[in-house]
């Protein structure tokens, strides 16, 4: 039995609790958060622990794990008290917003050689990982193009954006993950973004985009194209497409049931998408957290590592400078 420590109970702590509940080789024992009453409430539902500061919770004699779902900018000292405790560690997408910040994290962690996993939970959805085995199989040939969509269904409030570090680090930072799970040791070479507020005009104000592309070259000479939104009216949109020399791949939208519906006003209807990323993506947070699990008990290789979360964040921060510049970045890993 793995025994975890939660930090953080908001919208994302709250799924991650009811999936280690769930698992059965893991408990939760411990939970964290600075607002206690949010913590009070995952504690009474689940029956573990209400740690009174972070330190408590994580170097527990108990636990072997923690799952860091708390505020970006706590992750890096959450990951280093984790590291210095021996525990495993699941963190929540990113690492930081500041380069130089998950740099020096590194620097302070890698002599304890942690078991360290960034959740970026996209590579776990059956569909995606599906497509991105038959393209390392070989099933397509030559990989030549790799189509990315990924549309929110509604914009955040302000506050949320004024914290989020802009779409490029916030929303399309999974893409640039997935992008590099696709294309495996096919670096990324040069990235072009261009960005729109079309949405809501929250996003001048928080110098950011609501619409975006972004173009990327790899070293193979693969390009890949990522789209953004952050409004979809019809849903969670969520497609990825993968072109190469003798074939495609798609990994489609998940409706809510794949009844087809015909009457006399209608030929051809389903019911709407997935509403939003819990409903879309849980069945690969519950994918996730089991192969983190194994990865601890049989001492296996990480599936996403600390590297890759820094990666992830080196091409979002170039999107961001494309954009800004309205030239090519190549970024420097």
């Amino acid at each position: 039995m793995i025994n975890f420590t939660l930090l953080g109970t908001g919208r994302i702590g709250k799924l991650h609790a009811s999936i280690i509940n769930d698992h059965p080789e893991a408990s939760l024992k411990y939970v964290y958060d600075i607002d206690t009453s949010s913590a009070k409430k995952i504690a009474k539902k689940y029956s573990c622990e209400v740690a009174k500061t972070a330190k408590e919770a994580i170097s527990s004699d108990q636990i072997n794990a923690i799952l860091i779902a708390s505020a970006t900018p706590t992750h890096t000292d959450y990951i280093s008290l984790g590291a210095e405790c021996n525990k495993a560690i699941l963190c929540e997408k990113p690492i930081d917003l500041d380069i130089n910040k998950v740099n020096k994290c590194w620097q302070k962690i890698k002599k304890y050689k942690p078991t360290i996993q960034i959740g970026f939970n996209r590579r776990f959805d059956p569909n995606h990982n599906k497509v991105q085995s038959e393209v390392l199989s070989g099933k397509i040939g030559k990989i030549e193009m790799i189509v990315i969509t990924s549309r929110d269904p509604s914009p955040p409030g302000i506050d949320y954006l004024k914290q989020s570090g802009g779409i490029f680090r916030d929303c399309s930072i999974h893409d640039f993950d997935l992008a590099r799970f696709i294309l495996n040791n096919d670096p990324i070479v040069e990235v072009f973004a261009q960005g729109s507020v079309n949405v809501s005009n929250d996003f001048k104000v928080t110098n950011d985009y609501d619409t975006t592309m972004c173009f990327m070259k790899s070293k193979k000479g693969v390009l890949v194209h990522i789209n953004n939104s952050r409004r979809a009216v019809y849903g969670y949109d969520q497609r990825l497409e993968v072109f190469g020399s003798n074939g495609m791949l798609i990994s489609d939208n998940v409706p809510n049931n794949d009844i087809n519906y015909y009457n006399q006003n209608l030929s051809f209807a389903k019911k709407p998408i997935k509403n939003f990323f819990i409903e879309r993506y849980k069945d690969a947070y519950q994918i996730q957290l089991d192969q983190f699990i194994k990865s601890i008990k049989n001492k296996k290789n990480i599936s996403v590592t600390f590297e890759d979360g820094k990666n992830a964040l080196i091409l979002a921060n170039s999107a961001t400078k494309s954009a800004k510049l309205n030239k090519v970045v190549k970024p420097k890993f």
